[in-house]
């Protein structure tokens, strides 16, 4: 027995010298050169030993090499694809006899990799060494199973040292640097960890995971994991399991801010447009993620200013990302993300910016809309687009390759209720809309007002509306714009015209008037009634419009009130920003009691709206007039009642008829005298302060000079 301890402890010490001389004796570039040629057959690029080795088995299995490297695929340049000034490995050797993996220590310094692809393809895909391209295993991917790391492992210093990774491809050129990394697995069944931080292009980055078992991992059982990823860019944190399967399946709390979506997407080389919003953004709830879903419930998200909560889905398996889910959204305001405006009116010079500015020619970028697509139901409590503010909107929106349909079934809109339409298509070269809209019930002046700064309307009712345009910008849009539309409206007010005292003041005028003083009157004495104070109430205003290159028509205006009857035609042209509208306004009922005691029932006095929209003038339509009195004048001159006439009785006849007041009952036939007990007739007082304010008896058929 003791000579059997002293051979055993003989041999121990013998092959225990031969380990410690072995590297000594044997010639590194013996096995510097079958390493790089093993290697190289199995990668199918060239690898490189270039700098000192060391190999030693006791009391570990130790190799470290300096400045190897890896060759780049063919086509991507001289460089190499990855190298590095020094690759240490450790391995304790015992525990390699009993199917043990106890790494010690496997640290990477100052690795440099160079990642690039091209049409043809990239520089990451390796061959065999025949030249034939790797081919995955035969069946599916990774696969969780039982048995799947049938050996015990260990890792004790694993560290990556300023590491820096190079890409270039798709037109973009992006690089981390600084990458330092440290990986702890005491062993396959207790927790591992890994810490780091890097800079990728100049931003910096930290990261934190801990997973509560690698053999948990890869053998299928529900495994803890936590993640955290921090910097100026983003922080986002997990903390939940990978469910039990086949498949690797988060589910957990989530929880995320992104500070600027404007530097992040500046950074992924998708800069957004300019302007002030889209800045922070902040998501969390119960997370469900797999590489095909992820599902994210009881969802508290914010952007800007704008928050809301409940469900979303996302599908990644198809063509773009597809989102799916309903939001609750107290405050919906979309003005901040609207182009910017011009300040001023359009009509002439605004020195204090006021009216409604000309129509922004800012590009509108819908490229947005081809980034995901979604259908989402959004209950929103108050919605504000510019200073028009909805209530209670059951949004439903769809976006499906480049085209958003969005529609509001159900609101609230200044005490009124509607439903609205909007689409939005991009999937042409230029972008097309279309605005189907049914309001009712609405208070005309706040809406009016909020939307489009018309503040002479007021009234209950609603519209119907089907337009059409198409344009990269608002300007384009409005001049494009197409369809038809209604409207009505009861028991309100126009401001700024008294229809009903125009038609006084114009017969006042021709009335009172002597004959040289008539001639010289102030164009003013017979405009239309108008001023902030003057308005025309109406029991009812209705319409029907047709839209054509932005110049919206109508043929049917008609206004009733109890003075009045009012027929209309004209347009507005949207593009322009412009008006021309005729009023037809008839007396029905006498004025008394508004400032005169004449009885113009029938008396019809043309009144023309005109000008820009922040520039609107109303007064009589004094063309309309003398087209009318020239041609019942001329009417008269040749032989209305089978006599010629003298040009002052035809043009006196001729405004009788213009204004419907000709053949009146009471007025006398032929050349009868009338009696000079009969009461004057409005009309013919109208006509006397046109001619010259002569009285009966001294008609001698001499007029003024």
């Amino acid at each position: 027995m003791t000579r059997l301890l002293r051979f055993l402890l003989i041999l121990i010490l013998i092959l225990a010298g031969l380990a410690v001389a072995a590297p000594m004796l044997i010639p590194a570039e013996t096995f510097r050169d079958r390493i790089a040629s093993e290697t190289s057959s199995a990668l199918g690029r060239e690898v490189v030993l270039a700098g000192d080795m060391r190999l030693s088995i006791l009391p570990r299995v130790e190799i470290s090499a300096g400045d190897v490297s890896i060759a780049n695929a063919d086509g991507f340049g001289d460089q190499p694809m990855a190298e590095m000034s020094q690759l240490r490995v450790g391995v304790k050797l015992i525990p390699l006899f009993s199917r043990s993996v106890e790494v010690e220590e496997f640290v990477l310094v100052d690795p440099v990799i160079r990642l690039a692809s091209n049409r043809r393809g990239n520089n990451w895909t390796f061959r065999s060494g025949d030249g034939s391209e790797a081919q995955p295993a035969a069946g599916p991917g990774f696969e969780r199973r039982p048995g799947a790391l049938p050996f015990e492992a260990s890792f004790g210093d694993v560290r990556v040292e300023n590491a820096t990774i190079l890409y270039s491809g798709n037109g973009q050129n992006r690089q981390i640097s600084g990458l330092n990394a440290r990986l702890t697995l005491p062993s396959l069944d207790d927790a591992a960890g890994l810490t780091g931080a890097l800079s990728a292009d100049g931003e910096q980055l930290t990261f934190n995971a801990e997973l509560g078992s690698v053999r948990g991992l890869f053998e299928g059982a529900e495994t803890p994991l936590s993640l955290q990823v921090g910097g100026n860019l983003m922080r986002a944190s997990f903390d939940g399991v990978i469910r039990e399967g086949s498949d690797i399946v988060l589910a957990g709390a989530i929880d995320s801010a992104i500070p600027s979506l404007r530097d992040l997407a500046a950074f992924a080389g998708s800069a957004l447009p300019p302007g002030e919003q889209l800045q922070r953004f902040a998501a969390s709830g119960d997370l469900v993620a797999s590489a095909e879903r992820i599902d994210l419930d009881s969802a508290e998200v914010r952007l800007d200013d704008i928050s809301g909560s409940g469900t979303l889905d996302i599908a990644l398996t198809g063509p773009r990302p597809r989102i799916t889910g309903a939001l609750t959204v107290p405050a919906l305001n979309i003005t901040p993300y609207l182009p910017e405006q011009s300040t001023g009116g359009s009509g002439g010079e605004s020195g204090n910016g006021g009216g409604l500015p000309p129509w922004s020619e800012t590009p509108i970028d819908l490229t947005g809309l081809g980034v995901i697509d979604a259908d989402l139901d959004l209950a929103v409590g108050l919605f504000e687009y510019g200073e028009i503010d909805v209530s209670d909107v059951d949004l439903d929106v769809v976006i499906e390759n480049s085209r958003l349909d969005a529609r509001l079934r159900r609101f609230g809109l200044y005490e009124g209720t509607g439903a609205v339409r909007v689409v939005a298509n991009n999937r042409n070269r230029r972008p097309s809309f279309r605005v189907v809209a049914n309001l009712d019930g609405l208070d005309a002046l706040p809406f009016l007002d909020a939307a489009a700064g018309f503040d002479r309307l007021s009234g209950r009712g609603g519209m119907d509306l089907d337009l059409r345009a198409s344009g990269d910008s608002q300007a384009a849009i409005m001049r494009s714009l197409a369809g038809s539309g209604q409207f009505g409206f009861r028991d309100g007010a126009i401001t700024g015209i008294n229809l009903a005292e125009t038609i006084r003041n114009v017969n006042s005028f021709f009335n009172a008037a002597p004959a040289g003083e008539a001639e010289t009157s102030s164009e003013d004495e017979s405009q239309a009634e108008t001023g902030d104070q003057a308005q025309t109430d109406f029991s009812s205003l209705n319409g029907s419009f047709t839209i054509t290159g932005g110049r919206a028509t109508t043929e049917d205006l008609a206004m009733l009130s109890p003075l009045l009857r009012v027929a209309g035609n004209g347009w507005l042209n949207m593009g322009e920003q412009a008006l021309d509208l005729r009023m037809r306004p008839r007396l029905v009922a006498s004025i008394e009691g508004q400032g005169g005691a004449a009885d113009l029932r029938g008396l019809e006095i043309p009144v023309r709206i005109r000008g820009s929209f922040n520039d609107v003038s109303v007064g009589v339509d004094t063309d309309a007039v003398g087209r009318a009195l020239l041609g019942s004048a001329l009417s008269n001159a040749l032989g209305g009642d089978g006599e010629a006439q003298s040009p002052e009785d035809a043009l006196r006849q001729g405004l009788l008829d213009a204004l419907g007041l000709g053949n009146r009952d009471d007025e006398p036939a032929g050349d009868e005298e009338p009696s000079e007990q009969r009461e004057v007739d409005p009309a013919e007082q109208l006509l006397r302060g046109l001619f010259g304010n002569r009285s009966s008896d001294d008609d001698n058929g001499d007029g003024p000079d």
